[in-house]
């Protein structure tokens, strides 16, 4: 299914403030999972380091690795999985679960295009 041009331009806006509110939620997670100062300040740094590390080895666009997309759609779910549940935890339950259907949808519209443009040879 291809997407609109407005709904495709739309769509990958949407989905890089997905990834940027995934890194901001680890961060805070990070900060309030821990009492130790200096232990905050690492996981709070630690958190979204590792995921956005993870994230551009595997499942950005400009990957530093090509592999196939059942591994790019699991990191999706790692980090996306691990920022709900980080809101869950921060017992901010409804904004998990808006922020994992939000991400769910905006990931599966992506796919769906990113795969109709691949047999269209665009």
């Amino acid at each position: 299914m291809k997407l609109p041009a407005p709904l495709h331009v739309f769509n990958e806006g949407l989905a890089f403030l997905l990834e940027l509110a995934a890194l901001a939620v680890l961060a805070w997670w990070g900060w309030e999972s821990v009492e130790n100062t200096a232990l905050r300040l690492l996981c709070a740094i630690a958190a979204p380091a590792l995921a956005a590390f993870v994230w551009g080895l595997f499942a950005a666009p400009r990957a530093r690795f090509r592999v196939p997309l059942a591994a790019v759609l699991l990191v999706k779910v790692l980090v996306f999985g691990a920022a709900a549940l980080a809101l869950h935890a921060l017992d901010r339950s409804a904004w998990a679960a808006a922020f994992a259907v939000v991400a769910l949808v905006n990931t599966a519209l992506a796919t769906a295009d990113r795969q109709a443009a691949m047999h269209r040879g665009a």
